[in-house]
């Protein structure tokens, strides 16, 4: 559990830490697009200058800074307006409509753009004249196309960020959940041999002792429990492979597992079992599957410190079967749902919290089935679900 409230917590600094260099660099890319803007206020403001040097020019007036001054303006859309609203020139307009109608809408489109965005300056020809009064210039402008660009190449780069992230965060994933699948499998399989030998010779001490004491009672629970052992070895070896699957009565299935934790649970616990009359047949792994539905009853008689009820409940329905295992235990925290299968995850003083993570694993990999949190309750209990295609 502190594992995994560690990890969240790396998440969320790296999560802070993004939200942080975004923010900056969205700060920092406004202030850069609002320099631009001023400085291309200013440039217009000399360009505007130009025009009416230009419109005011006689024989005498040297005009080369002043056309020098025009023409280099190859960046920033501008569109000259005359006092009666007539356009007489513009520059860094690109028109698609080879017909001159065409045009001149598009750009009588565009000066309505430009005044509404704010971007025009209203100059006499001359700079003792009222323009109110005189004839005037209207300078209508733009952006230009790279500050267009620049304003939102700060949300391209977040995105693209953003995606590199997601696939950097998901690759991490998938090689986390390899790495864990192959921690599995290693402590399966070698929990599998070690327990191998000394079943065996465990074996063989019954054989010697039944010849020896042929009526002790004692004998023959002790064969079951070894046959138990055989079992749990037998589980831990298919976890590491596909297992395979054959046609078995899921009732009897339940009522192994319920007879089997009744024997060895404290008589202040009391099980219920709701299944349907006629037997429920599906196609499983039976050793794996008795697996998954013990470490939900004994994950309950944790959570109720041994006394309470618990409830197993089987129905059938058209496309799967469903199995709920329900507790009057402490109940888990909404929170916690999904985190409770997360390898590492346990409220025990001992344990390494895998039970519910092979459970799941078992289930949703093996069976093609869904095991879930369905719903719970502080105090109260928790239901446990589990669903079967068929």
């Amino acid at each position: 559990m502190q594992w995994i409230d560690k990890n969240k917590q790396i998440k969320y600094v790296l999560i802070l830490a993004a939200v942080v260099i975004a923010t900056i660099s969205l700060v920092f890319s406004h202030y850069l697009v609002c320099d631009l803007e001023r400085d291309a206020q200013s440039k217009m403001s000399v360009w505007a200058e130009a025009m009416r040097s230009l419109n005011n020019a006689d024989e005498n007036t040297d005009l080369s800074l002043v056309l020098k001054v025009i023409n280099n303006n190859n960046t920033i859309p501008v569109i000259v307006l005359n006092k009666k609203g007539h356009v007489t020139e513009y520059r860094n307009i690109k028109l698609k409509f080879q017909d001159k109608i065409d045009s001149v809408h598009v750009l009588y489109e565009k000066v309505e753009e430009m005044r509404e965005n704010g971007y025009s300056i209203r100059m006499s020809y001359s700079q003792k004249d009222d323009s109110a009064k005189g004839d005037y210039l209207e300078i209508l402008y733009d952006d230009s196309v790279l500050l267009k660009r620049l304003s939102i190449y700060p949300y391209v780069q977040l995105g693209v960020a953003g995606v590199f992230i997601m696939i950097m965060i998901f690759a991490l994933l998938s090689l986390k959940r390899a790495e864990q699948n192959r921690v599995w499998v290693g402590l399966t399989k070698e929990t599998a041999h070690q327990l191998g030998t000394p079943i065996s010779s465990l074996m063989a001490w019954i054989e010697i002792m039944k010849e020896n004491y042929p009526e002790d009672p004692m004998i023959g629970e002790m064969g079951k429990d070894i046959d138990r052992l055989n079992l749990i070895a037998e589980r831990f070896s298919k976890v590491g492979s596909k297992p395979e699957a054959t046609e078995e009565n899921l009732n009897e299935i339940l009522w192994h597992v319920v007879n089997y934790i009744s024997l060895r649970s404290s008589d202040k616990v009391l099980m219920v079992c709701n299944f349907p009359a006629t037997p429920v047949i599906m196609k499983i792994c039976a050793p794996l599957f008795e697996w998954v539905i013990e470490n939900l009853c004994k994950n309950a008689i944790d959570a109720m410190c041994g006394r309470g009820r618990i409830v197993i409940t089987m129905h059938e329905i058209t496309t799967m079967v469903i199995i709920e295992v329900s507790d009057t235990g402490k109940g888990i925290p909404k929170n916690r749902f999904k985190s409770v299968f997360a390898p590492g995850y346990t409220t025990k003083q001992r344990g390494w919290g895998l039970g519910l993570s092979l459970a799941r694993r078992i289930v949703e990999k093996y069976h093609n089935g869904r095991i879930f949190v369905k719903n719970s309750e502080i105090g109260k209990g928790t239901v446990f679900r589990i669903e079967l295609r068929k």
